[in-house]
């Protein structure tokens, strides 16, 4: 028997959009199992219904990561004062190959809850640890464990970075097909599958074409790295998979800072989607976040964190930092001609549909979550604007993208069913997890002996 059940969630301000409309009224919100049943005024609730005060609350869709590396959760400050190519070096060339399936399970748990606890109800797991079955495996057991709804994105072995992310000639592990047979039944599941290739910056481009060939033959969607910093002009990976007649909007991209407006206007045309991940691009040399310049060409575009090994494990920051960097590039260009800006282009609204139904389409699940809406999944979070630091409240939309964290998320729903509760994780022992986590970091303090990237660039 189903262990959920009917919640109706009283008198909270529902935020959502519905056929693209923003709605922000004082609604009640009825759920049925993993559903939204209804969505009005004054709903009645019945015996058998759990009924949640959201007085003083905002309702919201919950927030989507569309791009992160959750095995690595566990390494929180080890990448903070890295550039792109130390952190290639240190992360894939000397951690991952150290990693266990152990290891692998409770990073991905870790950072599975961490997202959770800050109302990220929704992540796409981009996994390059597949070093073994094992490792698979329990990278998929983490998320499942967790209670989160995910695309678990199999990528390629850490076991050398070297082979796997220079120039690679070899082509994605044929393993994937076992994997979706043995673990991935149904698109209905909470946990389904999708790619994780490297893509013409990473591998060559015969490869490339042969890895978008397997993802399609198995009928996943295919996400790759693009414009990532110098990589971006060096191998135009854009054009060559237009070239290529590749593009399609099974096709997800991470960062795209340093693509022009050819690239842009492509990723419109074929439906491809784009995830911006602001924090760690600024901090990594990778370019300028493409915000603006995916929102001007009606790119379908979303917010990742990336690595929580060099930035936060929340949404909300990004969200924030991708708002407001996309204003300083706007205003800097004011600026440079002499003139001050007398109005800002980009708005909160726009950073909050990244965060949930961009976040949807960019998934591929728009159908399901991203909204509110009569007849979808039952994804939503419950965010206090009584507290502290965020309280007193006029603008909602302002209040979730500039000043909620995550101690202000009271409640997390996913599939109708609560995973957080007055602030506090369900059914999980986080301290445990935790400890486990920083004893076994312990081992990987010591460099591997593989040679730096940097002398093959």
């Amino acid at each position: 028997m189903d262990s959920r059940k009917r919640i109706l969630i009283k008198g909270g301000t529902v935020l959502t959009f519905q056929s693209n409309i923003l709605v922000c009224d004082q609604l009640d919100v009825l759920v049925e199992y993993d559903k939204i049943a209804d969505i009005g005024k004054n709903l009645v609730p019945s015996l058998e219904t759990e009924e949640i005060s959201a007085k003083g609350m905002i309702v919201s869709p919950g927030l989507i990561d569309t791009h992160r590396h959750l095995w690595q959760s566990a390494f929180k400050g080890y990448a903070s004062n890295w550039k792109l190519m130390e952190y290639l070096n240190g992360m894939l060339g000397d951690i991952a190959p150290k990693m266990t399936p152990s290891d692998v399970y409770n990073g991905n748990l870790l950072g599975a809850l961490e997202a959770v606890n800050s109302g990220i109800t929704t992540i796409f797991d981009w996994s390059h640890i597949m070093n073994s079955d094992e490792h698979t495996e329990a990278a998929i057991r983490g998320l499942k464990v967790s209670g989160i709804r995910a695309k678990f994105g199999y990528g390629t072995p850490g076991t050398s970075v070297w082979e796997w992310f220079f120039e690679s000639k070899k082509s994605h592990p044929v393993n994937a097909y076992d994997i979706k047979k043995k673990y991935f039944h149904s698109d209905n599941d909470l946990v389904t599958m999708a790619l994780g290739i490297r893509g013409p910056e990473y591998s060559e481009m015969s490869v490339t074409k042969k890895d978008i060939a397997m993802g399609r033959d198995m009928n996943l969607q295919i996400s790759m790295h693009i414009g990532g910093g110098a990589f971006g002009p060096k191998y135009q990976g854009i054009q060559k998979l237009h070239q290529q007649g590749l593009l399609g909007s099974d096709l997800n991209f991470a960062h795209g800072n340093t693509l022009d407006d050819k690239d842009f206007q492509l990723l419109a045309d074929y439906g491809c989607s784009l995830s911006i991940t602001p924090e760690v691009e600024l901090q990594m040399g990778l370019g300028l976040p493409a915000t603006g310049r995916a929102v001007k060409h009606n790119v379908i575009c979303s917010l990742g964190v990336d690595v929580v090994t060099a930035t936060s494990g929340n949404l909300f920051d990004q969200m924030k930092i991708a708002l407001q960097a996309e204003r300083a590039i706007q205003n800097e260009k004011m600026y440079q001609n002499g003139q001050m800006s007398e109005k800002l282009t980009i708005q909160d609204l726009d950073i909050f549909k990244m965060a949930t139904i961009g976040g949807a389409k960019t998934l591929g699940l728009e159908q399901k979550i991203g909204t509110l809406e009569v007849g979808k999944q039952a994804d939503i979070i419950l965010i206090d604007v009584d507290k502290l630091g965020i309280a007193p409240y006029s603008n909602p939309v302002s209040t979730v993208v500039l000043y909620a964290k995550e101690h202000n998320v009271d409640t997390v729903i996913i599939a109708g069913k609560i995973i957080k509760r007055n602030d506090k994780l369900v059914n999980q022992t986080i301290d445990e997890l935790i400890l486990e986590c920083r004893l076994n970091s312990y081992k990987f303090m010591e460099p591997s002996n593989e040679k730096l990237a940097t002398e093959k660039l």
